[in-house]
Order: C-alpha cells, then sequence, then structure tokens
C-alpha cells in the first residue's frame, strides 16, 4: 500500500462501512496527521508500561489490545480491523496498562496526542466520533466478558467467529473463500479464557458439525444460522462507522 495514500483517497471509505466525512473534515485529519508506517507481524504497536505520544487508524491488517500477567499468561480483550482507532484506551501521557500487538503485517496512519484536544475544539462533530469509537470498542469487549463469563466453550468460539467474520466482511475482506483469519488457535485461546487443549478440541468439534471451514488462513461460516444460534447471537442492524 502507498505509505503516502491522502485521506481523500483512503481505501476504507470505498468499503461503505465507513460514514461520510465533509471535505473539511477530511482536509483537517490529513492536516493532523503526521505520518505512516508500516510494522511487521508480532511488533508492538502500544507497549505495556511504556508511555505513548501517539495515536493509530489501523489502515490494513490486524492486530489485538492485550495484558499480560506476571508469570506470562495473556488475556486479549479484542482484535483490531482496519478502520479501528488505537491509543484511547488509557490515559494520555500516562504508562498503558495494556499493549497493542500487529498480528499480521499492518499499515498505520498515526496522529500525535495532543491534537486531539483540536479535534473536539475545531471539529465537534469528529470529536462525538471519537466518542462513538471508544464506547464502540467498550460493547465489544462487554460481549467477550459476557462470553468468558457466561457462554459454554462452544458458545463462546461460536460467537467469536461469527463475530470476527462479520467485521472482516463489512471492511471489504470476504470473497467467495470466506474471510482472511490470521488467528491461531492461541489467540482464540487466550482471548476466551480457555486452556489450549480445551480450544483445539471445541474448534475440531464445531468444524466436524458442519459449522464452519477453516484452511490456508481463511474462515468461511458454511452454516451461519446454526452457529447464530449455538452462539445465542442476534445481529443488529448494521450502521456506518466513523473513520479517522
Amino acid at each position: 500500500m502507498n505509505p503516502l495514500t491522502p485521506c481523500s483517497a483512503c481505501p476504507l471509505r470505498k468499503t461503505g462501512a465507513f460514514s461520510a466525512n465533509s471535505e473539511a473534515e477530511i482536509e483537517f485529519i490529513q492536516a493532523i496527521k503526521q505520518r505512516q508506517i508500516p510494522m511487521q507481524a508480532g511488533q508492538g504497536i502500544v507497549r505495556e508500561g511504556n508511555t505513548s505520544s501517539t495515536l493509530y487508524t489501523l489502515l490494513s491488517g490486524w492486530a489485538f489490545r492485550y495484558r499480560t500477567l506476571s508469570d506470562g499468561r495473556r488475556q486479549i480483550f479484542n482484535f483490531l480491523l482496519p478502520g479501528d482507532f488505537i491509543g484511547l484506551q488509557h490515559q494520555l501521557g500516562q504508562a498503558s496498562p495494556h499493549g497493542v500487538e500487529a498480528l499480521t503485517d499492518v499499515s498505520l496512519c498515526v496522529f500525535p496526542n495532543e491534537r486531539l484536544w483540536d479535534i473536539y475544539r475545531s471539529h465537534p462533530g469528529l470529536g462525538f466520533d471519537i466518542t462513538w469509537l471508544c464506547a464502540h470498542e467498550e460493547l465489544i469487549v462487554d460481549e467477550n466478558l459476557l462470553s468468558v463469563g457466561r457462554r459454554s466453550a462452544a458458545e463462546r468460539i461460536a460467537m467469536l467467529l461469527i463475530h470476527l467474520y462479520k467485521r472482516a466482511e463489512s471492511v471489504g475482506l470476504g470473497g467467495p473463500d470466506g474471510v482472511p483469519f490470521p488467528l491461531i488457535q492461541q489467540h482464540i485461546a487466550d482471548a476466551l479464557g480457555l486452556s489450549l487443549v480445551h480450544t483445539n478440541k471445541t474448534l475440531k468439534r464445531l468444524q466436524a458439525m458442519g459449522l464452519y471451514t477453516l484452511g490456508n488462513g481463511w474462515l468461511k461460516l458454511t452454516n451461519p444460522a446454526a452457529m447464530a444460534r449455538l452462539a445465542d447471537y442476534y445481529a443488529l442492524p448494521l450502521r456506518a462507522r466513523p473513520l479517522i
């Protein structure tokens, strides 16, 4: 991807997943954008315990937000897909209690966090968009908490597969073979509070039931209705999301 992609030609705006911005808003976003950087899979975008002076929009690729215990056990809070905004999940100017890691090779739009106040002052509509994005991520984390607290292993995995499938499809990543799915079983286990052995057995059982196929890094839901019933999943009408 061109490292100098102008905001007015952002490929994410062509997917239909994001709400439209005025020309003045796009020009403002372009003005506060510092640069565009690539990162390789496994690199830390935000490091636990570090203070960061930047905010990011994930332009391409997948990432995840997590926290690690002293003995190395890890809880993944959320998986991040193109269009997601990174850096507002902790107090600005303070050490981050969590980390964000690139799950695949990614491209990031970089913004200085001190310009956040200019957004609220100059373009309150964009300020509302940022508030909405924060609230939306909290809903995603709440759903994950419900899964970990109350759903069975099969229900948890079914919910995660449906959720990520629909998110990937909404940003134009879908195709005849399904959607790209770069997670390994350890990521699933860390997100859902399951052991690796239990995760492996449950994935095999759901696949044997004919609910999904997964191969060569692509996920396809072969019986989405049955998967939704298993997960107790009821889709809400999709609305266009803000894009910063």
